[in-house]
């Protein structure tokens, strides 16, 4: 595939008509403001009358409690720097330069916020909680013993049942937390840095993946807005920054595989989709994504389909090695059901949640994302009818922004089965964060980069330090 090479300064997208007009994105990104002003104001009223949201701050799980903390220079500085500097460096770094950057700015900015609350409260306890994994590790010293037992202590009033995160997902989540303790990454610190570390390679995952399945020119744009996510308020609170890295390395492998014909990068893919499913159930919606890109790569398929021997080989490890373990996938799954109407997820409302958990997406990806992915149906609305690709006199080539709005389309898509699913009601700024990421790669279609980054950046600081999260 030919890459745009790089460029000293960012270029503008192509323009395709009003509807790409700058005055269209306030729009986008004040419709979404309002949707989160109705969600914060209804949300109130309903907790305060009925009770039955069970969250303090609608729509977020969060209290007001305006603070300041260690890390907040740090994130007022990484901000700024990337806001001035981000966009440009993005278009002329050379590639392999990009991609170390981009992770350790956003690990940076991961971090910075989660410092605002301190190392104690910001990192060290989050995941040591009553809900959390490592309150689990000792029921964890006969790991074969553990796995059999596993989904006899999911529902409320079984013996000795599981706190709740453990309880909602499948075992590959505390197991990642027991082997770290048993090769001396003991505690919380340790599980924090875990998450935080591995989640900032998210972003580079992704950048790949958009490299090779639309083309470099968007991929470099998209760069400074995944640095500068406002998601990072959370990623650096949970687990799901993990969860959301091994789902963006199995979507980029898979990019790599189809695109460059890889053996290796189809197996490892379907590795770590495998993985991905027995990290968290919901996650296995990354199929809709997964089938975005074999529709997208369809012609590499179709030179090499011995491409699918491999993916389909390496899918089956992690549930064969499970399952040999003893641990039944779908029992487990439909015990979670059970048990999430036992409890908060009973009582909270599905007619507020279904558009409330929208209004959690805005302030997760910001609205920077509003306006991307409103630029985003209009190309797809304009290529409607049109192939995604065509046979040009040199080749292959591939239209990127059709090409990159499909992809984007497939993760609103799987987000929207989420949403109707109602097994996400409220808390979705922690569980949609490997959704989210996919979704700021929109923010490549936008002009005026730095005073939408500037949106983003400001989003992040407010919440981050107006808000005590309950992640």
């Amino acid at each position: 595939m030919t890459h745009t090479p790089p460029t000293a300064e960012p270029s503008a997208p192509r323009s395709r008509g009003p509807s790409r007009g700058p005055r269209h994105d306030l729009y986008a990104a004040g419709a979404a403001a309002l949707l989160v002003t109705a969600a914060v104001l209804i949300g109130r009223h309903i907790q305060d009358t009925r009770h039955t949201l069970s969250v303090g701050w609608p729509p977020l799980l969060a209290s007001w409690g305006p603070h300041l903390g260690p890390g907040t220079p740090a994130a007022v500085l990484v901000a700024a720097a990337t806001v001035a500097y981000g966009p440009a460096l993005a278009a002329r770094l050379p590639w392999r330069t990009l991609l170390p950057l981009v992770w350790g700015t956003a690990t940076a900015w991961i971090y910075s916020l989660a410092l605002i609350d301190g190392w104690h409260r910001g990192i060290a306890v989050r995941l040591t909680t009553r809900y959390e994994y490592l309150q689990v590790i000792d029921r964890f010293h006969d790991i074969p013993a553990t796995l059999r037992d596993f989904t006899h202590h999911i529902l409320i009033g079984s013996p000795d049942n599981w706190p709740a995160h453990v309880a909602g997902h499948p075992p590959a989540a505390p197991l990642t937390f027991v082997l770290l303790d048993r090769i001396g990454l003991r505690g919380g610190g340790w599980a924090g840095v875990w998450c935080i570390t591995l989640g900032g390679t998210a972003c580079v995952a992704v950048l790949i993946a958009i490299r090779a399945l639309a083309d470099e020119r968007l991929a470099r744009r998209a760069a400074p807005f995944l640095a500068l996510a406002p998601a990072a308020v959370w990623m650096g609170t949970s687990a799901d920054a993990y969860f959301a890295a091994v789902a963006a390395w199995a979507v980029a492998l898979l990019a790599l595989a189809v695109t460059r014909g890889s053996l290796v990068a189809a197996g490892a893919s379907g590795v770590l989709f495998g993985l991905t499913c027995y990290l968290s159930y919901g996650l296995t919606l990354f199929a809709l994504i997964g089938a975005a890109v074999l529709t997208l790569g369809h012609h590499g398929i179709r030179r090499r389909p011995v491409l699918l021997l491999p993916l389909c080989a390496g899918l089956a490890v992690v549930p064969t090695a499970f399952t040999l373990a003893g641990f039944d996938w779908w029992e487990a799954y439909h015990l979670l059901v059970t048990r999430y109407y036992q409890g908060a997820g009973g009582i909270r409302p599905y007619g507020y949640w279904i558009w409330a958990n929208l209004a959690c997406t805005v302030l997760i990806t910001g609205p920077a994302t509003t306006a991307g992915l409103r630029r985003s149906a209009a190309v797809l609305v304009l290529r409607r009818g049109r192939p995604l690709a065509h046979r040009g006199g040199s080749g292959y080539r591939a239209d990127a922004d059709a090409r990159l709005a499909f992809l984007l389309a497939g993760v609103f898509l799987a987000l929207v089965v989420a949403d109707l699913s109602g097994m996400s009601k409220a808390e979705t700024e922690r569980i949609w964060l490997p959704f989210a990421l996919w979704l700021l790669v929109s923010c490549a279609f936008l002009t005026r980069p730095r005073l939408w980054l500037t949106a983003q950046a400001v989003l992040a600081l407010l919440l981050n330090h107006a808000l005590m999260t309950g992640w």
